[in-house]
C-alpha cells in the first residue's frame, strides 16, 4: 500500500531508508550549501520581535547532562536535544509526551492517563525490561535504581514545572551507566531559585484541571502541581500531586544545592480497544474493557549536590517508590505491588593539566532494597488450560538487595583551537542478592501442582547474580567556521538485565543465563547557524547485541540482535521579526538481525514492530508583538508494523495542534491550546496480539485547554 509523505519527509526518507553507497558526502554537502536548519531541538517560543536565530545557544550555550557540572555544548560530540522554559511554558503539557515528541528522534506513544511507551532513537520498546533502554534523571540523579526501572517512570518526575528538558540521543557519556542505551532524559529545576513566584491554572476537556504554584527567593524555591482528569474513555481518570523543594547555599569555596521531590498518582486505567480500526468511531473508542484496572504510585527523592571550588562534586541521595497496579493486560488481571528504598553517591572530580588537557574522574555507588509481589484474587475466565495453569493466590513474592560500583574517567584534549577530542571509559559492576519469599518452582502458593504440566509462573531458587560492563566513548568536534561544527561520536552503551527478567519466570524456565544488552553507536553530525537559520543534523548506525526477549517457549533469553540506522534533523528559520518555522524529524530503519526464537517464523531482516520509518513535527510561529505568540503544529506519524512478522500494520496519521499565548499585563498571561484541531480519528498506539488480534489506544478527539498564569509579585 502506498505511503504518504510530505515533500520534505520524502526527500529525507530517501537518504536513510533507501541510501546510496555514498550517503555522507551528499548529506553534508547539502547541509553546508543550504545552511538552513535550525536545531530547534531547543524549541524557543519567542515573544520578542527581534529576528534572531531560534536556538542560538546550540553552539555557544551550556548543558548539564553530559558532564554533571555545567559544560559547553560546543565540546559535546554526541546528539543532545533541549527544551527550555519558554518552550515548556508555551506547551504547558498535561502529559510529557506533548513536549518530548517535538524533538528529533523521540517518539513516545501515550497510553492511558499518565502512562506511555518510550522511544529515543529506537523502536517503541515494550515488555518487562523495555524501560531498561532509557535512563531517566531528575536534577542529576537517576530516579530509579539499576535493574528496577518502570516503563512509565517519567510520571515520577516534576516535568510540569521543569525549567529545562535535556535529552541525549544514543548511548550516554562516561558519566552514565546502565540504561543509557538508546538515550537518556533529564528533567531539570522544577523548584528553581531566583525566579518570580507565580500561580497557574489550566482547564480542559473531560473535567481536566491543573493547578501550579511556584515560590522562590535567592536561597530556596518551591513548586507544587496538582492535576485531575476525568478521562476521555470510560472510568479512565486520574489525580496527581507533585511537590519539589530546592535550597541553595553558596560561598567562595563551597556550593550546596539540595533537592527534594515527592509525587503521587491515583489512576483508573483503560485497556486496549480491541478489533480492526477500533480507534475509529467515538462510541467504540470510548469503551474501557478493563474498568476494574488501576495504578497507584508514590515516590520521593532527596539529594544534595556539593561542589567544592568548581573542581570536586559529590552528590549523596536517597530514594523511595511504591506502586500497586492491576495488570489488565494479563489473564486473571493479577495485582502487582512493588517498591524500593535506595541510597547512593555520585562523584565527579576534574583537573586541567594545562590549557589543552582536562582530566575528569569519579566513582558512583548505589545500594537498593527492592521488592515485588504478584497476587491473583479471582479465578481466571477462559479456556480450561488457562483456568488450570493460572492459580489463585500469590504468583511471585521476592526481595532483592542490589549493589552498584562504577568508576569512570574522561579526558578532553584540544590540540588546536578548532579541534576537540574526548575519550571516556566507564566500568560498572552490578550485583543482585535475590531472596525468593515463596516456594521455588512452578507450583501454586501452597505447593500443590497445577494441571496441564504445571503452573504458568516459575520462581527461581535464592541466588546471586552479578554483571560487569566496560563502556568506552570517543568523540571529536571540529569547528568548521565560527558558527558551524562537524562532530563524530563512537560509543558503547549497555543495560544490565532487569530484576523482572531474571526472577519473574514462566513455564519450565527455573533459572536464566542472561547477558547485559549492549549497543555500539557510530554517529556523524553537523550543527550551526547562519543569519536567521540554524540546524542540527545527525546520521547514525547502531548495532545491538544480547537483546533480552521472551521466546515462543515463554523463556527469557538474551539471544536477540538488531540493527538501527537513521537520520535526525532539526531545522528552523526566522522569516522576519514576526514569522518563524521549525522542523524536527527522524528517518530510520530498526531491523531484526537474527532469528532469536521470537516467532515461529523467521524475523531476520524484518522491521522491529512499532518502529515507524519516519515521524516528525513541523511548527509555524507568529509573534505580531512582544505580548502575543501563536503556533500551528503538525505532528506526523508514519506507517509501522505491529508484529515481528510484519504481517500487520498501522497506517499512521497527521495531527494538527494550535497554541496561542497572550501576555495581557506584565503579571497576567493566558494560553489557549487546541489539540487535534481537525478532530482526526487516530491511534496513540496500535498493536497486534496473537490472542485478540488488532488492538489500540485511541487518540483523543479535539480538546480545548485554557491556561492562566499570574505572577504573584513584580520582578
Amino acid at each position: 500500500m502506498n505511503q504518504y509523505y510530505p515533500p520534505l519527509f520524502l526527500t529525507l526518507k530517501r537518504i536513510v531508508v533507501c541510501p546510496s553507497k555514498s550517503v555522507l558526502l551528499p548529506l553534508f554537502a547539502t547541509a553546508l550549501a543550504c545552511q538552513s536548519a535550525s536545531a530547534v531541538d531547543n524549541e524557543v517560543a519567542k515573544s520578542s520581535t527581534e529576528a534572531e536565530p531560534a536556538d542560538e545557544y546550540l553552539i555557544s550555550g551550556t548543558i548539564v547532562t553530559a558532564q554533571r557540572m555545567q559544560s559547553s555544548l560546543r565540546a559535546h560530540s554526541g546528539s543532545i536535544a533541549i527544551l527550555d522554559n519558554s518552550a515548556l511554558d508555551l506547551i504547558g503539557h498535561s502529559h510529557i509526551q506533548e513536549s518530548l515528541n517535538r524533538l528529533a528522534g523521540i517518539n513516545f506513544h501515550r497510553n492511558n492517563g499518565q502512562e506511555y511507551l518510550p522511544a529515543v532513537r529506537s523502536p517503541v520498546l515494550t515488555g518487562p525490561g523495555a524501560c531498561g533502554g532509557f535512563l531517566v534523571m531528575e536534577n542529576g540523579v537517576p530516579i530509579r535504581p539499576n535493574g528496577f526501572c518502570n516503563v512509565n517512570e517519567l510520571f515520577e518526575t516534576h516535568s510540569e514545572q521543569a525549567q529545562r528538558l535535556e535529552v541525549i540521543r544514543g548511548p550516554g557519556t562516561a558519566f552514565h551507566g546502565s540504561n543509557a542505551l538508546h538515550g537518556l532524559i533529564h528533567v531539570l529545576n522544577a523548584a528553581e531559585i531566583n525566579r518570580p513566584s507565580s500561580l497557574f491554572l489550566q482547564e480542559g476537556p473531560h473535567d481536566f484541571s491543573q493547578l501550579g504554584l511556584s515560590l522562590a527567593n535567592d536561597t530556596w524555591g518551591l513548586a507544587l502541581t496538582t492535576a485531575h482528569d476525568g478521562g476521555y474513555r470510560d472510568e479512565s481518570g486520574y489525580d496527581q500531586q507533585k511537590l519539589s523543594v530546592r535550597h541553595a547555599s553558596r560561598n567562595k569555596k563551597l556550593e550546596v544545592i539540595t533537592d527534594f521531590t515527592a509525587t503521587n498518582l491515583n489512576q483508573e486505567t483503560a485497556g486496549f480497544a480491541v478489533g480492526k480500526d477500533a480507534y475509529k468511531g467515538s462510541q467504540l473508542s470510548k469503551v474501557n474493557p478493563n474498568p476494574e484496572a488501576y495504578r497507584d504510585a508514590s515516590s520521593a527523592r532527596l539529594s544534595s549536590k556539593i561542589t567544592f571550588a568548581n573542581d570536586l562534586q559529590i552528590t549523596p541521595y536517597a530514594r523511595y517508590s511504591e506502586m500497586a497496579f492491576l495488570q489488565h493486560f494479563l489473564p486473571g488481571t493479577p495485582l502487582e505491588e512493588n517498591g524500593h528504598h535506595s541510597i547512593g553517591l555520585l562523584s565527579h572530580w576534574q583537573y586541567p593539566l594545562n590549557e589543552q588537557l582536562l582530566v575528569q574522574a569519579g566513582v558512583d555507588l548505589e545500594y537498593a532494597d527492592v521488592w515485588l509481589k504478584e497476587t491473583q484474587a479471582e479465578a481466571v475466565s477462559g479456556s480450561p488450560f488457562l483456568a488450570a495453569t493460572i492459580p489463585l493466590g500469590k504468583h511471585y513474592d521476592y526481595q532483592v538487595n542490589s549493589l552498584l560500583t562504577a568508576p569512570f574517567a574522561r579526558i578532553q584534549w584540544q590540540p588546536a583551537d578548532a579541534l576537540s577530542l574526548t575519550f571516556g571509559l566507564r566500568f560498572e559492576h552490578q550485583q543482585y542478592d535475590y531472596n525468593n519469599r515463596m516456594l521455588s518452582g512452578r507450583t501454586r502458593e501452597d505447593g500443590s501442582d497445577c494441571g496441564f504440566g504445571g503452573c504458568r509462573f516459575s520462581r527461581p531458587e535464592d541466588n546471586r547474580d552479578s554483571f560487569s560492563n566496560l563502556s568506552p566513548k570517543l568523540g571529536l568536534v571540529y569547528q568548521l567556521a565560527k558558527h558551524h561544527q562537524l562532530r563524530a561520536h563512537l560509543a558503547r552503551g549497555f543495560r544490565v538485565p532487569q530484576m523482572t527478567e531474571l526472577y519473574r519466570l514462566q513455564r519450565e524456565q527455573l533459572q536464566t543465563d542472561l547477558d547485559p544488552e549492549t549497543i555500539t553507536n557510530i554517529e556523524l553530525g553537523i550543527r550551526g547557524r547562519w543569519q536567521q537559520l540554524s540546524y542540527d543534523i545527525a546520521l547514525y548506525q547502531m548495532k545491538k547485541d544480547n537483546v533480552i526477549l521472551r521466546d515462543t517457549s515463554f523463556f527469557n533469553i538474551s539471544d536477540g540482535k538488531t540493527r538501527h540506522r537513521g537520520l535526525e534533523l532539526a531545522v528552523g528559520y526566522n522569516f522576519n521579526p514576526h514569522w518563524d518555522l521549525g522542523l524536527s524529524t527522524s528517518f530510520a530503519r530498526h531491523r531484526y538481525d537474527n532469528n532469536p526464537g521470537l516467532s515461529t517464523g523467521g524475523v531476520d531482516g524484518n522491521d522491529v514492530d512499532t518502529a515507524p520509518r519516519h515521524f516528525g513535527n513541523l511548527r509555524l510561529g507568529y509573534s505580531p508583538n512582544q505580548s502575543i505568540r501563536g503556533e500551528l503544529e503538525l505532528s506526523h506519524m508514519g506507517r509501522y508494523y505491529t508484529d515481528p512478522e510484519n504481517l500487520h500494520h498501522y497506517e499512521g496519521h497527521d495531527i494538527i495542534n494550535l497554541r496561542l499565548h497572550w501576555q495581557i499585563t506584565p503579571r497576567l498571561g493566558t494560553t489557549l491550546k487546541v489539540l487535534n484541531l481537525t478532530n482526526r480519528e487516530y491511534a496513540e498506539r496500535a498493536d497486534y496480539s496473537g490472542f485478540v488480534g488488532e488492538r489500540y489506544f485511541p487518540g483523543e478527539p479535539r480538546g480545548v485547554y485554557l491556561r492562566l498564569n499570574y505572577q504573584l509579585a513584580e520582578d
